[in-house]
């Protein structure tokens, strides 16, 4: 990682490409999952290391249920076996370790290493990581105006009181921060229901590169592109 200007606060990634990566090299798709695990682990320690403060990764979304059964289950047995197996890495590397989505859904086992991993690196302070799963701006978006009518319904909230903020205040996760920056590799060129209100002013970035092959040239690359951008946030730019 180039040490230039200050990195983007918040990075949001949509990992994709495992697949493809899989059918390239002629193995399965789970072959290219796992592959995509060992790209999550070089990113998280190259934006660590570069000194972003939030990073997004979409692990699995609402959408992803429509898969094959079996590679669900694969997904699923990997996110948990990654979750239990990094924790405390993630931990000594001062990483707290959130999930985003509904986990209604989701085994008690899965529940239950999201809850320990949660608890085990809750007082990390260096980054934070953000894993969606079973997640989808949509879901987040009728969430909130579900928080937000009960709210009312209680008498907590006027209807005449709902603004940006109090709707911010009202998500699923309530601190979570705009992006800055969204990446998505395989060449895809589409926001795939991800953090809908978060990216409202982010900066996008595409790459062809499969996720399994992505790694610090390529975020190098992002970060480069994301300090070309003029982010004028509806203003003129500063002279």
């Amino acid at each position: 990682m180039s040490a230039a200007r200050t990195p983007p606060a918040h990075v949001a990634i949509i990992m994709d490409g495992n697949g493809r990566w899989a059918q390239q090299h002629l193995r399965p798709r789970a072959f290219g999952h796992k592959a995509g695990r060992v790209a999550v682990d070089r990113v998280v320690t190259a934006c660590a290391k570069a000194g972003v403060k939030m990073l997004s990764l979409y692990a699995f979304s609402t959408e992803n249920w429509r898969r094959p059964p079996h590679e669900v289950k694969i997904l699923m047995e990997l996110i948990e076996t990654a979750l239990r197996e990094e924790a405390e890495k993630m931990r000594k590397n001062d990483i707290r370790l959130r999930v985003l989505g509904d986990r209604t859904a989701l085994s008690a086992s899965l529940r239950s290493a999201i809850d320990d991993a949660e608890a085990l690196t809750a007082s990390g302070s260096r980054m934070d990581v953000v894993l969606a799963i079973n997640y989808s701006g949509q879901w987040a978006l009728c969430e909130t105006a579900r928080r937000l009518a009960q709210a009312v319904a209680d008498g907590t909230l006027q209807a005449d009181a709902i603004d940006e903020a109090a709707f911010s205040a009202h998500r699923p996760m309530p601190d979570l921060p705009p992006v800055d920056l969204l990446i998505r590799s395989s060449g895809e060129m589409r926001l795939s229901n991800f953090h809908l209100w978060e990216l409202a002013y982010a900066e996008l970035w595409f790459t062809d590169v499969l996720w399994p092959d992505f790694g610090e040239a390529q975020l190098d690359a992002a970060f480069a592109a994301y300090h070309h951008r003029d982010r004028r946030f509806g203003a003129l730019s500063q002279p």
